[in-house]
This record gives structure tokens, sequence and C-alpha cells, in this order.
């Protein structure tokens, strides 16, 4: 008989454990349900104000976008909000009126009318460009939070495709894990984009069919340890990007397909233990890509299918102790430094064109 009492004694206390542990599934359903329209909720208010016509108004609309990004619950509702400001940064901008001539072609002076509508023009561009900017230093303090604790956005995506970009962007020290950056085809003038001290774990960075004409991109002490980094199809006329410093231990880098014409490409002060540069199939005919007092103990940098009719590729101060070259496929003179950096004999591993060896090799 006490045998059955306790059979069934804790045959209850299961089943309540079962009921209990039920009531809490529901609880958290019926919770998560709560807060998924709530935040539906106050993402279409946030939405409305982006698209107000008052510039004050769209700034509220960022800062309500950005909050609810930082308390959705869950990743996919978080993405969403920072969909949305990527959206806006991608649409059509107004050029800056700049001055108001005086006199005018014809000669005339503007009238009082004239020049407070240019005024009101000038103004207005100042303030929604202020909104870019904003919407740009959240993403970079976002990615800045580790991943895991409030306000983090690491580990989400971002759509930057033909953004353009004339302003200072401030990604330094961010963390990109597991995520995508996409700047393709974005126009980079005038401008300074910051990605030094930046980690890229397990990323793809995109910058294909980007164009830089007068814009200042740094990696300068960024660690990429695993992913891709793509300026495939980019042009270079002008201005600068530079991986400075930065430590390759597993990415991969592709210019395939990109013009040089102009500018310069830097990695100067590399660290190449892992991963390869690709420069395939890219028309080379001004600017400058230096490698020097970059350090190669794994790794490689493959030159294939291009012809250097101009400009220059150095390797000057640079030190060659591992890793992999390929230059057999190119036309055009040496890189200067090239064979100081690898050394002579010329490693099996760094592959030269016939006429670029040493005499005897």
């Amino acid at each position: 008989m006490k045998l059955s009492f306790g059979v069934v004694a804790g045959a209850g206390a299961l089943v309540a454990l079962v009921v209990a542990y039920r009531r809490q599934r529901v609880d958290e359903a019926g919770a998560h349900r709560e807060a998924t329209r709530l935040h539906t909720e106050r993402f279409s208010q946030a939405v409305d104000k982006l698209g107000s016509d008052s510039p004050a108004v769209r700034l509220g609309g960022v800062h309500a976008l950005a909050g609810l990004a930082d308390d959705a619950p869950d990743d996919s509702l978080r993405q969403t909000c920072i969909d949305v400001l990527c959206a806006y940064l991608r649409l059509p901008f107004p050029t800056d009126p700049g001055d108001l001539l005086d006199p005018l072609p014809d000669g005339t002076s503007p009238t009082d009318e004239r020049r407070d509508a240019h005024q009101d023009k000038k103004d207005r561009h100042r303030a929604l460009r202020e909104v870019r900017h904003t919407i740009l230093r959240l993403i970079g303090d976002r990615y800045r939070i580790p991943e895991g604790t409030h306000r983090s956005w690491q580990g989400c995506n971002l759509d930057l495709t033909g953004v353009i970009i004339g302003s200072i962007v401030d990604f330094g020290g961010a963390t990109f894990s597991g995520s995508i950056v996409d700047f393709g085809g974005a126009t980079f003038s005038g401008s300074i984009v910051d990605f030094g001290g930046a980690t890229f774990s397990d990323g793809i960075v995109r910058f294909g069919g980007a164009t830089f004409s007068d814009g200042i991109v740094r990696f300068g002490g960024a660690t990429f340890s695993d992913g891709t980094v793509s300026f495939g199809g980019a042009t270079f006329s002008d201005g600068t990007v530079s991986f400075g410093g930065a430590t390759f231990t597993g990415s991969d880098m592709y210019f395939g397909g990109a013009t040089f014409t102009g500018g310069t490409v830097s990695f100067g002060g590399a660290t190449f233990t892992g991963g390869t540069v690709y420069v395939v199939n890219a028309t080379f005919s001004g600017g400058t890509v230096s490698f020097g007092g970059a350090t190669f103990s794994g790794g490689g940098v493959s030159f294939s299918d291009m012809t250097f009719s101009g400009g220059t590729v150095d390797f000057v101060n640079a030190t060659f102790t591992g890793g992999s070259m390929n230059f057999e496929f190119t036309a055009g003179p040496a890189p200067v430094g090239l064979l100081a950096a690898v050394g002579t004999p010329v490693p099996s591993e760094v592959r030269l064109r016939a006429d670029w060896l040493p005499p005897g090799q």
C-alpha cells in the first residue's frame, strides 16, 4: 500500500512538473508574441518618421529604428531595422548646391528672393547630410559593442551597395564576424572610411564595382582571420586604400578585373601568415600598389593575366620567409624590390617570369 501511494505521489509530481513546464513555454511564447507586436507598432511609427519631409523628424526616425534594433526580440527583426537604415542611405541624395554665383552668368546680381531660396537649399542639404552621417555613426558604434550584449549588431549584414560616401565613416575597432558588409558599386569621393583595428572573422567584405575617385579607405591594423575581401571590378582613379599594418591569417583578397589608373593601394607593413591576395585580369596603367615592408611567412600573392603598362608595384623592404608568390602570367617590368624581398636563389614557392629571374637561375 505504501509503495502504491509512493508511485501515485511520484506520478503526480511528474505531471505537475510537466504542466508547469508547458505553462512556462506558453507564457514565454505569449511574451514573445507581445514583444513582437509592440516591436511592429514601433517599427511602423519609426519608418513613417524616416519618410517625413522634415530632416529633424527623419533624424528622430533614425534613432527610433536604431533603438528598435537594439531591443529587437530576435535577430531577424534586428536585421530588418538595419536593412531599412541601409536602404535610406541607398536613396538618391541631392548634391551640395554650392555657393550662389554673383554676378550670375547673365551679368546680373541675384535677387534677395533667389538668395533666400538658395540658402534654403544649402540648409536642407546640410540637414539631410546630418541624417546620413548619424546612420553611419550609429552603425559603427553598434559593431564595436561585443556580440551577445545589449545594443550589439555584430553578426548582422550591412547592405551599402551603390551608396555615395563623401564624409567620414568610422568603423574602427568594429568586429564583423560571420556577416556580409557590402559596398559594391559604392562611390568614395572626398570621404574617409576607417576600418582601422577592425576584426574580420568568417565574413565577407565587398567593394566590387566601387569607384575610388578621391577618398581614403583605411584597414590599418585590421585583422583578417577568415573570410573574403573583394575589390573585383573596382576602379581606382585617385584616392587611397590602405592595409598598412594589417594581419592576414586566413582571408583571401580579390582584385579581379580592377582598373588602376591612379591612386594607391598599400599593404605597407602588413603581415601575411595565411590567405592570398589575387590580382587577376586587372588593368594597371597608373597608380601604385605597394607591399613595402610587408612580411610574408604564409599565404601569398598572385598576379596573373595582367599588364603593367604604367604605375608602380613595389615590394621594397618586404620580407619573404614562406608562403607563395606567382607572377608568371604578367606583362611589363618586374615590381620594384621583388627580387630583393624573395632573395636569391629564388625559392620554389615564388614563380616569376623567366626574364625577371637573376642570371643563372
